[in-house]
């Protein structure tokens, strides 16, 4: 699925506060690399609905098995065995006896000292790449994993690792049997042990992403390879919310774009990312936040969220946003199938400018029927004019005001809505009361 960084910032995916980030609360990796995959897959989306399913399976086989994850590789393991090589030492025997390994250690002490710690978390870490692969190299392996673990499995395939087998830990061999190890892993494993480190670092975001769907019971939506696009979702609701409300949603070829009011603050554009995020984490292999979600393999996503100026170029607000629009409409117009989220469309002009213009998009963007279109406004008035056309569902927010306060429930419902709270806004939180002490 196509995108680009804008719309990743635009739905939160990544943050310049990186805390505030979709990546940064699902990342449940274990080591620095893993994270910097993690970080690659929300970069990427998979190429099509096989992959998709491999990583949905892959996750849920890590799910199923994560009390037998071998927790003995972690990131300082991997660190050491990277300082192992990096650091300058006296050549370790390569048949070393026990009187000649004694001797080594009398005589070339922090040496020994690095290469007795060093080889001990390279240990711990081939021992746990070998566990691994016992556990998940099955039969029933998708393929996507298989490749990886069946790679592992033949970069270890030396007869040197043999004492793998009879050994349970680091301490169970002797000076000689250690020394033994050191010199063939830093003479002659070193290409090897680099590459099965990064096959554990892919290993390792999957790892974290199965973890990210346990913790927060994430659902694998069904993906689809069909001729339309379409979305159907029950009880989705954002990631990043403590508190959030759930919403029903549906869209297809015939109703295809969902044309969304309701007053500041009142849930449109917390809904759209709802949306955008949950397809986007779908693409990827993920399991999204809803009770249940299918939807077509989509070819792209893109969004409008948080258009900004450019004082250097000396670009409006009004610029960009026309910018945006008009890349938008080049792309999408290919006849493949587009998720396009468009919020508070043209709010860089006055309001009978946007009302014009704004209908003008909207009229072209519906007879697109290859794509399914989220497009919130306060110019409800428009409504009126878009009403002939039978592909637009009307959806808003309600807000309820009592005693000039202010009650959002952010329940999605059909109709238009034609809330203007601005003005008891500004009062509510005495700006007015500010303005006229002056």
């Amino acid at each position: 699925m196509e995108t680009d960084n804008t719309t990743l910032n635009d739905l939160s995916v990544f943050q310049h506060d990186e805390e505030f980030s979709i990546f940064h609360k699902l990342n449940f990796t274990r080591t620095v690399g893993g994270r910097e995959k993690l970080r690659s897959i929300f970069q990427k989306s998979l190429p099509d609905v096989t992959a998709i399913k491999h990583v949905q399976k892959t996750l849920q086989i890590f799910q199923d098995k994560k009390d037998e994850w071998p927790l003995t590789i972690s990131n300082g393991s991997i660190l050491m065995i990277h300082k192992f090589y990096e650091s300058t030492i006296d050549q370790i025997p390569s048949r070393p006896t026990a009187s000649s390994a004694y001797f080594y250690k009398i005589f070339h002490g922090p040496d020994y000292s690095l290469i007795k710690y060093s080889t001990g978390h390279a240990f711990d870490f081939i021992k746990g790449m070998k566990k691994i692969i016992n556990i998940f190299l099955k039969e029933d392996t998708p393929g996507n994993l298989r490749n990886f673990l069946e790679k592992a499995e033949l970069l270890m395939e030396k007869y040197q690792l043999n004492i793998f087998s009879s050994r349970e830990k680091m301490s169970d061999l002797s000076m000689a049997e250690m020394l033994a190890l050191g010199n063939y892993l830093r003479y002659h494993f070193k290409e090897n042990i680099f590459e099965i480190i990064e096959i554990y670092y892919q290993l390792d975001a999957w790892y974290g992403m199965a973890m990210a769907v346990k913790e927060f019971n994430l659902v694998y939506p069904v993906v689809k390879e069909t001729e339309q696009p379409s979305i159907a979702a029950k009880g989705l609701f954002h990631i990043l919310l403590h508190n959030p409300v759930a919403y029903n949603l549906e869209l297809d070829h015939q109703n295809n774009f969902i044309f969304l009011t309701g007053a500041n603050m009142a849930g449109k554009s917390t809904f759209i990312k709802a949306v955008g995020s949950a397809v986007f984490l779908a693409h990827i292999g993920m399991g999204v936040p809803a009770e249940s979600m299918e939807l077509s393999f989509f070819d792209g996503l893109l969004s409008n969220i948080n258009v900004v100026d450019n004082l250097v170029k000396g670009e409006s607000y009004f610029y960009n946003e026309v910018q945006r629009i008009k890349n938008t409409i080049l792309k999408i117009n290919d006849g493949r199938k587009w998720l396009i989220l468009i919020d508070e469309l043209f709010k860089g002009t006055n309001v009978q400018d946007a009302m014009k213009c704004s209908t003008v998009v909207i009229e072209g963007l519906i007879k697109i029927k290859g794509c399914l279109f989220i497009l919130s406004t306060h110019l409800y008035e428009i409504s009126e004019t878009l009403k002939n056309y039978p592909n637009i569902n009307f959806k808003y927010f309600e807000t309820n005001v009592s005693n000039e306060q202010l009650h959002f429930n952010y329940n999605l419902k059909d109709g238009i809505s034609n809330d203007r709270l601005g003005y008891l806004i500004l009062k509510r939180e005495n700006v007015i009361d500010l303005l006229e002490k002056l």
